[in-house]
């Protein structure tokens, strides 16, 4: 079976083993009502701390708005764990993107100390550092369990964090949203020509490869996304996934959804730190924030891996056209990849420093995983394409 016709079965039968599913035991939907622990603006709750023991109140900004309760949640998620393993003597307050200042200058104001720490993804800052990329996905990178087994046991924590402390920051993994979608397109995309003078929002390296295939693109906030692809003052979108693009209302404002998105393979989001603050916590408090930080890490994978399936199969039936780039389109595009890391790592210093050695875990990584979970993967998933055939 040639790759094309395995993914697009694959994706049929996919969608329809979660439908069956879903209409067996239903979904777990958010929880709403009033106001939580860790929301905007409102610390997380715990028991007052004790008369003369150590307190700290931090303000955490973020790049997301509250109504991506996932997203958004890594960052609550910490500020939770943190009240809750020190009974309220850590507060952390969370503030939605724009609020304090414009959702994707975290970093810039963790350096000037507006706040002491921040939910963001570090590929928004690569235009001060291309080496940025790492720390969230790069084009044609690693998968999600990939990329936490390159951070916590490969030196990718000891490499960030020397590239972030030169911005006086220090940031760990809060989050990761598992392999993205390749995005909203107002017409189809058939092939390069299609991609020529496209209004494309995507940040991060996928940006510069885009570029490189002809797109004009664009980093915007989660917030703005929607009206500008109605309008038409974009083209094409990409975010997250189904979860999250179905709150952004992304369907309503293309037909066309791609897959995968290719630029963000197992994209994970950081608690970044002023330095200075966190050289003034306390050794407690510094691994109560980590720990907090490895448990939202978990958690946020694990929920869009439990709600993508259904909001997927809610706006294909729809009317959502849910395709896949070509074998034209992906050959160009890690062609094109490969050869701005290769002008990068000769060029930057830094971006080398990081760029070698994740590569070199990389071939590693994925030869394992060609030999222990592509095989199993590519015979469920043909299993999956039978039953869907037969019924």
């Amino acid at each position: 079976m040639k790759r094309r016709e395995f993914l697009r079965g694959t994706a049929a039968g996919m969608l329809g083993s979660a439908a069956l599913a879903l209409g067996a035991c239903g979904a777990a939907a958010p929880e709403e009502g009033g106001a939580t622990p860790g929301e905007a603006g409102e610390p997380a709750g715990a028991s007052p701390p004790a008369q003369g023991q150590e307190t700290v109140e931090w303000r955490m900004g973020t790049s997301w708005p509250v109504s991506l309760d996932t997203i958004y949640g890594g960052a609550t998620d910490v500020a939770e764990r943190v009240a809750a393993m020190t009974n309220g003597r850590f507060q952390i307050n969370t503030f939605p993107g724009g609020e304090l200042f414009p959702a994707l200058e975290v970093i810039q104001n963790l350096q000037q100390g507006t706040v002491e720490a921040g939910h963001t993804a570090s590929y928004y800052y690569v235009g001060w550092s291309p080496a940025f990329g790492f720390g969230t996905s790069v084009p044609f990178g690693l998968t999600a369990a990939q990329h936490n087994a390159w951070y916590y046991h490969g030196g990718g924590m000891d490499l960030m964090h020397d590239l972030y402390a030169q911005f006086n920051t220090i940031g760990f993994p809060a989050g990761n949203t598992g392999a993205q979608m390749g995005g909203w397109y107002r017409e189809p995309i058939e092939s390069l020509e299609s991609l020529q003078g496209l209004k494309f929002r995507i940040p991060g390296l996928g940006a510069e490869v885009m570029q490189r295939l002809g797109v004009n693109t664009q980093t915007l906030p989660g917030g703005e996304i929607f009206q500008a692809l109605q309008t038409g003052a974009i083209d094409a979108a990409e975010w997250v996934g189904p979860y999250d693009d179905q709150k952004l209302g992304l369907n309503d404002a293309a037909e066309f959804y791609y897959a995968p998105g290719w630029w963000e393979p197992g994209p994970a989001l950081d608690a970044v730190v002023n330095l200075d603050a966190w050289n003034q916590l306390s050794t407690e408090f510094q691994e109560i924030f980590k720990s907090a930080c490895y448990m939202a890490n978990v958690n946020m994978l694990a929920k869009y891996n439990a709600r993508n399936g259904q909001a997927l199969q809610e706006m294909v039936n729809s009317g959502t056209q849910l395709r896949f780039y070509s074998d034209e389109i992906m050959s160009a595009a890690e062609q094109a990849a490969e050869e701005f890391y290769q002008e990068q790592a000769a060029d930057d210093e830094t971006f080398r420093g990081i760029y070698e050695p994740w590569s070199e875990f990389r071939t590693v990584v994925r030869r394992w995983n060609e030999t222990n979970e592509l095989p199993f993967m590519s015979f469920v998933a043909e299993d999956i394409n039978t039953d869907q055939t037969e019924s």
